[in-house]
């Protein structure tokens, strides 16, 4: 089948998740596919962080227990309207930290070294953030990374066999951190097979929801997951530096917080001012500092769309975008030097495309140059995502025919091939 413009439209009316748009402050004359790296601004988002503010300029110190959104229990409210979307029950899900700080506390909650059983499992194509954290914590622990860190290799440079990594799971690994979905590729990892390996090994699994959070459903709980962390500014649309996220298995509750602070105490004792710590009997024992109220704010905005929408029929459209945008990829960029580095396997990708060539930090410029926002990754790796709340067929088409422009009139010979301070 012929892909057209107006079989793009055709799709664009067929989407009942087209209304959302408006939602969103969509820039004039650009198409915006770098949400897998920060999303856009809602109104529901604006909305909510100017009420705060208000609460704020109202309450002042009275903000913790008063106003529209009291901060001493944001962030409870805000991990239980998460839990659906990683499937878990809402004391299981604190909002709070970033990526790596929450993966800092994970790690020294959870590895305890006991014997030959002193190893981390992790792999070779996760974000670099999570493999310093993992190097410091063998670092504190008194081991050398260089022999503890254990890092699953890939066959092909863009994606992970999960035997390979079920393979690596012995008697001397201790922990096991993955993440949910490469961030190069996009591809999705067998959350369930990979946890009930570990599980069967007695070995704990977390694991890194960064790229997958908001784009695919998750069953957290019925997995048997015990732990994971995420950020909430790519596909959840909470702004840039918005407070991360992390989940605990409630087998857990109870076990003692590796780094304590006061704001993991029982909140009925918080501010008893006792020398003697009291975490709480849920997720919340895991928060370690007073919670960012201003950076907390959007995501209560932009949370009432996803639970409008549903995390399913999100799904179910990325899906289909991104299988749209593969076949126009296909169709009009044949014999341009492109390679598709994502699965094509619907279910086993993400919620981004990776297209691979030679001249993409060019390209991207180029792109940009005609109001189209892609993602770059060294060292050939242009990621474009179609978001499923403000993406449209349309626009996916029009990015399409643009970067067949740009390579048929040679448009990124004006601009180095190489990365921006900020790619």
């Amino acid at each position: 089948m012929l892909l057209t413009a107006e079989y793009a439209k055709k799709l664009d009316k067929e989407d009942h998740l087209y209304r959302f748009r408006e939602e969103f402050y969509i820039k004039p004359n650009t198409i915006y596919l770098d949400g897998n790296s920060l999303g856009l601004l809602s109104k529901r988002a604006e909305r909510t962080l100017l009420e705060s503010l208000h609460d704020w300029k109202e309450h002042g110190i009275d903000g913790w227990t008063k106003g529209k959104h009291p901060w001493f229990f944001l962030s409870e409210r805000l991990g239980e309207m998460i839990a659906p979307l990683v499937g878990a029950e809402a004391d299981e899900v604190m909002v709070t930290g970033s990526t790596t700080v929450n993966l800092h506390q994970l790690v020294a909650t959870f590895y305890k070294p006991e014997g030959k059983r002193s190893k981390i499992l992790a792999d070779e194509l996760t974000f670099p953030s999570d493999i310093y954290a993992l190097q410091s914590q063998l670092r504190l622990h008194g081991f050398d990374p260089d022999t503890h860190l254990i890092m699953v290799k890939s066959r092909d440079g863009r994606f992970l066999k999960e035997e390979d990594i079920i393979e690596g799971m012995t008697d001397e690994t201790a922990l096991i951190i993955l993440p949910t979905v490469l961030y190069r590729s996009g591809q999705i990892l067998d959350m369930k097979r990979l946890t009930a390996e570990a599980n069967k090994r007695g070995i704990l699994i977390g694991f890194d929801g960064c790229h997958s959070i908001g784009a695919i459903p998750h069953s957290f709980s019925e997995w048997g997951v015990d732990f994971a962390y995420w950020c909430n500014y790519k596909y959840l649309n909470g702004g840039p530096g918005s407070v991360g996220g992390l989940y605990i298995n409630k087998k857990h509750f109870g076990t003692a917080p590796g780094l304590t602070g006061w704001f993991g105490s029982k909140k009925e004792k918080q501010f008893d001012m006792e020398y003697s710590f009291t975490p709480e009997e849920s997720a919340g024992a895991y928060q370690i500092g007073t919670p960012h109220v201003l950076s907390l704010a959007p995501l209560l905005g932009a949370l009432e769309i996803f639970t409008e929408a549903g995390i399913e029929k999100i799904r179910e459209k990325s899906v289909k975008i991104n299988r749209f945008l593969m076949d126009l990829m296909d169709q009009e960029l044949s014999n341009m030097g492109f390679s598709i580095g994502s699965p094509y396997e619907d279910e086993r990708r993400g919620g981004h495309i990776s297209l691979e060539h030679k001249e993409a930090a060019r390209i991207c410029k180029a792109l940009k140059a005609n109001g189209i926002i892609p993602d770059f990754r060294a060292p050939n790796i242009i990621r474009l995502a179609p978001v499923a709340l403000y993406t449209s067929y349309s626009e996916v088409w029009d990015a399409v025919e643009v970067l067949k422009q740009i390579m048929v009139e040679k448009q990124y010979e004006k601009f180095e091939n190489v990365r921006d301070v900020v790619a």
